[in-house]
């Protein structure tokens, strides 16, 4: 595992810019779950950015509701929502309150507490090395390998049991920016980010 300060977390301010920022700068940093006293860790890999009511794909776009309002709230909170009747996914609020925005956090490279995550994704600790690259390379295993549910919804980035931790910021040639992915409306936005070549990027 590379080392890593687990001190430097990402502010309040860095949640503020506006979303597509966000969605690519979140790249390489790196994702912890403090998980029955286990520490669970990830390199993000793959982000996309939602907007607000203007973003017809985005969960904001009919306006606040029950669901959706942490979504509404300030930036640096975690907003997780249940989909397909069995998945969770997670986010990442972005901007001012009110503004409605998110990143959806796609593809994670695990790095720390990989047996655990195992655990929660396949059963058991023992994984072989296809069932790794198969362990967060979306967006339903991520929130299923770090143990994130319903109850987490609303968490603040940066508290001590869910935080995104700084690191260097990926040059833009190592990049790649496409439209986003299982959407059917607003599908030509390139709102989608990816850090080219990396295994855990979701299929």
């Amino acid at each position: 595992m590379d080392k890593i300060d687990f001190t430097n977390k990402l502010s309040n301010e860095f949640y503020f810019s506006p979303v597509k920022e966000v969605a690519r700068r979140l790249l390489g940093k790196i994702l912890v779950r403090i998980y029955n006293k286990e520490l669970l860790a990830g390199r993000i890999v793959e982000a996309e950015a939602y907007g607000g009511p203007s973003d017809e794909a985005s969960h904001a776009y009919p306006g606040k509701t029950k669901r959706n309002e942490v979504m509404f709230k300030k930036g640096g909170l975690l907003y997780v929502y249940f989909t397909y009747g069995m998945h969770f996914c997670c986010n990442a609020v972005t901007g001012p309150e009110g503004k409605g925005e998110a990143v959806l956090i796609r593809g994670i490279e695990p790095i720390a507490g990989i047996g655990l995550m195992a655990l929660n994704r396949f059963g058991r600790m023992d994984i072989t090395s296809k069932e790794k690259i198969n362990l967060t390379s979306g967006p339903a295993k991520i929130t299923q390998a770090f143990g994130i549910s319903r109850h987490d919804n609303g968490t603040d980035l940066t508290g001590d049991e869910i935080f995104i931790l700084n690191s260097p910021e990926i040059a833009s040639k190592k990049i790649s920016v496409s439209k986003r992915i299982g959407i059917k409306k607003s599908v030509d936005l390139p709102w989608r980010f990816y850090i080219n070549g990396n295994s855990f990027v979701s299929k």
